[in-house]
């Protein structure tokens, strides 16, 4: 995933390149439609399983891929593995959807690098909220279902020494990290830090940097890998 120009989506009137892959074709057919009229967004391409995307993604070089996670040959968590982990030199941002609000699978794929998720039954605002969303550089999390999801299968792989000894970050950060795992937006974190929102994005950003990470939904699988929170 390298050599071409970098560009930034919608930038020029430049619309957010999209790649849909879902191995339901009736689902997938409504997809592309749905985005395809849109007059910012360009569909790139389409494909039925993991395997097939991170190949087309290689060709057309989309912005965004809407990714399936249950699919055939190779499913959408080893997909956006491939396309957007931590050692892919080029990451392409992955937008997971998913038919159920607690499956593991998702919390897999934002542990495998996913931008964030959506439900299938989410209206066609949300999703197309959602992928300008990811496109722009921002994580895509609904704070009830991130709550609920990442809690749930978190544990299941939190080292037992725990703690937040070993991690570089300030108490002011840490609580910050701790509001944001527990999925409280910027403003909600000012009210309840009593801060400007201004202030919370400056922690927000010394956060990630700190700890090395892309984005909201890496800080909250940190936070819950790490035992910052229950």
């Amino acid at each position: 995933m390298s050599g071409a120009p970098v560009r930034e989506p919608g930038a020029g009137g430049a619309p957010v390149r999209v790649l849909v892959c879902d191995d339901q074709m009736l689902v997938r057919t409504g997809l592309v439609t749905i985005i395809g009229a849109q007059p910012d967004m360009e569909v790139t391409g389409e494909c039925a399983d993991g395997r097939a995307a991170v190949d087309l993604a290689a060709k057309v070089r989309p912005d965004v891929v809407v990714m399936d996670v249950r699919m055939p040959v190779l499913d959408g968590i080893e997909a956006t593995r491939l396309l957007a982990g931590s050692r892919v030199r080029d990451p392409v941002k992955v937008l997971v959807v998913t038919t159920f609000n607690l499956d593991e699978y998702v919390y897999e794929a934002l542990r495998a690098g996913a931008s964030g998720f959506l439900l299938k039954d989410a209206p066609p605002d949300r999703l197309l909220h959602g992928i300008r969303t990811v496109a722009s550089g921002a994580a895509l999390l609904d704070p009830e279902v991130t709550r609920q999801l990442v809690g749930r299968y978190a544990s299941r792989i939190r080292p037992s020494d725990g703690g937040d000894r070993e991690i570089p970050l300030t108490p002011r950060e840490l609580e910050v990290l701790r509001l944001i795992a527990d999925g409280l937006s910027n403003s909600e974190i000012a009210a309840a830090l009593v801060i400007s929102q201004e202030t919370v994005k400056t922690f927000v950003s010394r956060i990630l940097s700190k700890l090395h990470l892309r984005d909201r939904v890496q800080a909250v699988v940190y936070a819950y890998r790490r035992g910052l929170v229950n």
